[in-house]
């Protein structure tokens, strides 16, 4: 059975946003292709369509990799305009 995504952006007009967030911490020009790219880095056969093969441990470290990186911009992004403020 598959499972359906439960991610959900709470602000849909945050999207472009956020994918352009995703593209610049993976250093890529597209969002579709951050996943790749995050994959490549930590040597996970990830590709395009089909990818019912890869163990959970595997996705979750290419998902992990975006989402972790992503939060970490947002927090130094956050920082620097507290710094500015001050």
């Amino acid at each position: 059975m598959a499972r359906k995504n439960r991610n959900k952006i709470l602000v849909p007009e945050a999207r472009k946003g956020l994918d352009e967030l995703k593209a610049r911490v993976a250093h890529t020009n597209s969002p579709e292709d951050a996943k790749f790219e995050a994959a490549k880095e930590v040597n996970i056969p990830l590709k395009k369509g089909y990818n019912g093969l890869l163990t959970s441990q595997q996705a979750g470290k290419v998902g992990g990799r975006l989402g972790g990186s992503m939060v970490k911009e947002l927090i130094r992004m956050a920082q620097e305009k507290l710094n500015k403020k001050s």
